[in-house]
């Protein structure tokens, strides 16, 4: 018996204009009111992660930046697993030699030094996850991190790497150039402590080696007596593989790629056709 679900966003939960469908959000009030947790797992931050619950009216746990961060429904941080200022300035600095755009995100949010790019970035983060989608209505959907202050422009990293208060979660890197994301990718493979995965074609998500969504979610299971036999993890990318090697039931979104669907134990509906919902009422 399933007594946790644990679901991906974008691709997943999300339909092409990022938004969580009636359907979607009427089978997870179902599960709810059943007793069956529901969690988000993201690699957006907390704050772009509830910005879309809270639009939805849709309250719970939330496993967010891939991991690195654990928030409980009332938004208290349960857990954090930050990259060392060290070895984000190391892997900044790769990234900038490879001339490789990139976002940071900390306890405090995700920060850009280019908030044009910032836009284009997530909007080509929702055609790689949507192709179907409208570029203009992904533009303006993706416009909503900036005009909602999800996130913020600063001139220089630097002050992140250097000031206390901010915990360095994870570096966003994104390029069309396969070459050059590749050569980026490769250059940070002899770092042990570094998790290093994937969202979409042109995107590379850098983490603490502890901050998967599967090992938070193995965590989350036990602090609330479910063992992983019973939580079931759906997702539609490689940034989900972890959650899909944890969970006792993996279900891979109808738009996944083929790999990851070989990867899963069910394929359920697209995220344009709420597959979300399907997934959690054959479980109920």
């Amino acid at each position: 018996m399933i007594k946790c679900i644990a679901s991906d966003m974008d691709g997943t939960l999300l339909n092409p204009v990022q938004q969580i469908s009636k359907e979607n959000k009427e089978a997870i009030l179902k599960a709810q009111s059943q007793g069956v947790e529901f969690v988000v797992a993201t690699g957006r931050s907390y704050q772009e992660a509830i910005y879309v619950l809270s639009e939805a009216d849709l309250h719970c746990p939330v496993i967010c930046v891939n991991g690195a961060e654990v928030r409980s429904k009332e938004g208290e941080v349960i857990s954090a697993t930050p990259i060392s200022k060290p070895l984000a300035q190391a892997v900044a600095a790769i990234l900038k030699g490879h001339d490789v755009y990139f976002e940071v995100y900390t306890n405090k949010g995700a920060f850009t030094i280019d908030g044009d790019k910032a836009i284009s970035t997530l909007v080509d983060i929702i055609v790689s996850a949507n192709p179907e989608v409208n570029r203009e209505e992904a533009t303006y959907a993706a416009g909503a991190r900036l005009r909602a202050g999800l996130v913020y422009t600063i001139e220089d990293y630097q002050v992140l790497f250097d000031e206390e208060e901010y915990q360095i979660y994870k570096l966003l890197a994104f390029s069309f150039d396969s070459d050059r994301l590749g050569a980026a990718s490769n250059s940070l493979a002899d770092f042990e402590e570094l998790a290093v995965s994937t969202s979409g074609h042109e995107n590379l998500e850098i983490t603490n080696k502890m901050a998967q969504k599967g090992i938070a979610l193995e965590a989350f299971a036990k602090a609330n007596g479910f063992s992983l036999e019973e939580t079931m993890a759906i997702g539609d990318n490689y940034n989900d593989v972890s959650m899909f090697e944890k969970a006792g039931r993996a279900v891979a979104m109808g738009n996944a790629s083929f790999e990851i669907k070989s990867l899963c134990d069910v394929v359920t509906d697209t995220n344009d056709e709420s597959g979300v919902a399907k997934a959690i009422l054959e479980v109920l």
